[in-house]
């Protein structure tokens, strides 16, 4: 094939081809450095292009898999991960200027995980500052969305969401503290998994809020997403909150089809004044789509999960102001005009409110758990509606608007995902106005497998997430 035509393959199709020799590594690597040349300077995706390193790196895999070493499906696939932790040698700035020249001797476990499996790091990608906020001027460039580049591309993951989805590298990696990863593969059109708390190791993680923080895959299908993960997950000594348990085969899971899963079709999240018709329509669609492959679909209730945002809401704003409050009395003015509103609101929430918000988390999780004991799996949209516009002005709005986005029941679709520690996978549903919509599967702690189950006989039957942006 045609060097231009392989960042157009599925990351398992590269790896595919990659193994049998078909596409060397450094004809990988040489056409996504090209096609990063072409949309970067209108996406912004990239903070930083590890081009030259990528390019040795290729060379070492192709002459290693000739010679019948290969590592495995993640061997001399190109992939990108969010400048939020740890790259030896390789500038970490978490999207702020503050640590805009701050090089680690150190890889974070992730990225340790991934070069042992003979991946290669094309490059870091934009996030909203310190992965908070609405950040109003990006220090490397405002990160557009490959659909309609006067549109957001979602944070905090930003970059790694329309990297992804323009092709600009096989796969990638997020983090999701509230959203984070889900958001952006709904507005891009792209798959992407929070995983269970514990499932990936967060050594290395600039991290704003220790007890929801999580690293995972976005992907352009859930077959890439499935190996990514196989890649990165596992326990690791360096953790305590890495979970001892074995890490399945995720991609061998996937044809295992959906006859007789439990599917409910979550209420309070579907049917809300909020979500805009064409995103309840898809959400519908899916269930009986569902239905036709032999799961059991049915309606189901958990009334106290509109309150999810105003729960975690508190617990975010004061972690993350606790994690940055040495430099808020003595660098405040270098932060973001929004990521300063942010990190003060967080420094004023008194810590009984934090108390009552974990006390009412744990309430919903036991009452998530018990829901789940009915129903293996949940359906719900990932976002309301598609992606909003570019931030245009500084602020957080009105202190009515704050609030409406803050801490309102009707702003909670991603937070049940992060209170309860559960795995949440978005996939592409549809679109509205030309622009992507997100189907969101919520499955129990630890339980990867089964989501990745429903979402890739999803994929199987739909086409979304086949479509091209027109960037």
């Amino acid at each position: 094939m045609e060097k231009r035509d392989i960042p157009f393959l599925t990351a398992t199709e590269l790896s595919n081809r990659i193994k049998a020799k078909e596409v060397s590594p450094v004809e990988a690597v040489e056409a996504y450095l090209a096609r990063i040349e072409e949309l970067n300077p209108k996406l912004n995706s990239y903070i930083t292009v590890c081009g030259e390193q990528a390019l040795q790196d290729a060379k070492e895999s192709e002459a290693a898999i000739a010679a019948g070493r290969w590592l495995g499906p993640m061997h001399g696939v190109p992939f990108a991960v969010k400048d939020q932790w740890w790259t030896k040698g390789v500038r970490t700035t978490a999207g702020s200027n503050i640590l805009r020249d701050f090089v680690p001797d150190e890889d974070a476990t992730v990225m340790t995980k991934l070069k042992e499996a003979g991946a290669i790091l094309i490059g870091k990608t934009n996030l909203t500052e310190f992965a908070m906020a609405y950040t109003y001027h990006y220090p490397f460039g405002t990160p557009a969305n490959p659909w309609d580049l006067s549109r957001m591309p979602g944070g905090s993951s930003a970059g790694s969401g329309s990297a992804t989805a323009a092709f600009m590298c096989a796969t990638s990696l997020g983090e999701d503290t509230g959203g984070s990863i889900r958001g952006p593969a709904a507005y891009c059109g792209i798959t992407g998994l929070r995983p269970s708390q514990g499932r990936v190791s967060r050594y290395g993680l600039l991290g704003s809020c220790w007890s929801m923080d999580t690293i995972g895959p976005m992907s352009r299908s859930v077959e890439d997403c499935a190996m990514t993960l196989e890649a990165i997950a596992g326990h690791d000594p360096k953790d305590a909150y890495t979970w001892k348990i074995p890490t399945p085969n995720y991609p061998g899971l996937l044809n295992d089809g959906v006859q007789g899963l439990r599917v409910g079709v979550l209420k309070e999240k579907v049917h809300g004044d909020n979500i805009v018709p064409e995103m309840r329509e898809a959400v519908l669609k899916a269930a009986e789509i569902f239905e036709g492959q032999g799961a059991e679909v049915k309606e189901v209730s958990l009334p106290g999960a509109i309150n999810g945002r105003a729960i975690a809401s508190p617990i975010t704003y004061l972690e993350g102001a606790t994690v940055h409050h040495r430099r808020v009395r003595e660098r405040l003015s270098e932060y973001d005009h929004n990521m300063r509103i942010t990190l003060l609101l967080g420094s004023l929430i008194p810590s009984h409110t934090y108390y009552k918000a974990q006390r009412l988390r744990s309430v919903l999780r036991q009452e998530f758990l018990d829901l789940m004991g009915a129903v293996d799996l949940l359906i719900f949209p990932t976002a309301a509606d598609v992606a909003p516009p570019l931030v245009d002005r500084p602020g957080l709005g009105t202190k009515e608007e704050f609030k409406s986005e803050m801490f309102s029941p009707r702003r909670t679709l991603t937070s049940l995902s992060n209170i309860t520690g559960a795995p949440a996978l978005s996939v592409p549903c549809g679109f509205k106005d030309g622009l992507p919509l997100g189907l969101q599967i919520l499955g129990r702690p630890m339980e990867e497998g089964t989501v990745f189950r429903l979402g890739h006989a999803y994929q199987q039957a739909t086409g979304w997430h086949t479509e091209r942006p027109p960037v």
